[in-house]
């Protein structure tokens, strides 16, 4: 057979560019798109987020909505400490503290530099945010506000945030002094056979993991104490700054510069004391969790109910308490009522639980 030469075969038509550059286009912005979704950049965009609002000057706007996810970031990580089941699942507590409390801290710088500039314009110098928590406080009255602001802090200072990092350094001391016990005693039940290897390296990094929380929360609690210390200096410089800021700069009258000054740091103190009271109260109840399972809502009904006799007898006291003169009596009858009937519901839950028990081990024995 002779060869019988190949036929040429024509080249493909070329794609359309417009086609390709738009392919090329969303290919592109999907790429952008997975990278700004990483949980690393987005963190990283968030500090430097921090440090550009204390470096730069911001609007009054764009203060109200940082203002307002401040206050949300807040409600967020209160609510998450009360629903985990253990201190562990919530390990990122002291990094998730500190960023609050620069977010806070360069909040509060941001609101300073608008009260002193534009403090002398009125009430709403510093955003609607300001004002309102500022207005509502007050009443017509800042005296009102700086008592209430001045009591805010002391009970963050005194109370939750001393009591918070006293059981934290309690808590991280005695967690580093048993570590050695603990680790023997799963060295042991290893080489008793009783746990597997595995088993054995998850009981060390959860005990790892464990004395790592705790030491961090010790020094975690001390970005909570700083805080309130520097909430209250911020509010006696705003307000000395801006009463010499308005009478000497701006023209103004003595009374008038104290009321809208103080006004506006009355508002400014709030907003920011608020989340720093929401964050104190969630780090004291992931601290004082420490050895209680289970949410915290289920821990406390699970303990306060069982005991029905205790509150039988709280019942019986309001009673008591409601027939003394000149003591309102609706008021203790009502929580009187609802005592008396968790007693008796909870001691007939425990009546059933113990006869199921027995039936059980009768069955058993059966």
């Amino acid at each position: 057979m002779s060869d019988v030469p190949a036929t040429p075969v024509a080249p493909a038509p070329p794609a359309a560019s417009s086609g390709t550059g738009m392919s090329d286009l969303s290919a592109g912005m999907e790429s952008w798109g997975a990278k700004f979704r990483r949980s690393d950049i987005g963190l990283a965009l968030g500090v430097v987020g921090i440090l550009v609002v204390l470096i730069l000057p911001m609007p009054a706007g764009v203060l109200d909505f940082l203002l307002a996810f401040s206050i949300t970031l807040s409600v967020l990580v209160l609510m998450t400490a009360l629903f985990i089941q253990t201190p562990l699942e919530f390990s990122a507590f002291p990094t998730i503290l500190l960023i609050t409390t620069m977010l806070r801290l360069a909040l509060n710088l941001a609101s300073t530099r608008l009260i002193l500039s534009n403090g002398h314009e009125g009430p709403g110098a510093a955003g609607n945010v300001i004002e309102a928590f500022g207005n509502f406080i007050t009443q017509g009255n800042f005296i009102i506000g700086i008592i209430v602001f001045a009591i805010l802090v002391i009970v963050n200072f005194v109370v939750i945030t001393k009591g918070s990092g006293r059981i934290a350094e309690v808590a991280a001391r005695f967690t580093l002094d048993a570590m050695p016990g603990k680790q023997m005693a799963i060295d042991a039940d290893l080489s008793a056979g009783l746990i597997s290897e595995d088993a054995a390296r998850s009981r060390r990094k959860k005990l790892e993991d464990e004395s790592s929380f705790f030491g961090a929360m010790d020094g975690a609690s001390k970005f909570v104490r700083g805080d309130a210390i520097a909430g209250i200096l911020i509010t006696f410089i705003n307000i000395i700054a801006g009463i010499i800021i308005g009478v000497g700069q701006k023209d103004m009258t003595f009374a008038s510069a104290a009321e809208t000054y103080t006004l506006l740091t009355i508002g400014d103190g709030l907003v920011s004391q608020i989340p720093a009271l929401i964050v104190s109260i969630a780090a004291g109840l992931l601290v004082s969790k420490a050895g209680v399972e289970g949410a915290a809502d289920k821990a406390l009904v699970a303990q306060l109910s069982g005991y029905p006799k205790a509150m039988g007898m709280s019942a019986f006291l309001m009673v008591v308490m409601s027939t003394l003169p000149g003591i309102p009596m609706v008021p203790f009858l009502i929580l009187a009522g609802l005592a008396g009937g968790l007693a008796w519901k909870a001691s007939a839950n425990a009546d059933k639980i113990e006869a199921d028990k027995v039936v059980a081990q009768v069955a058993a024995e059966a």
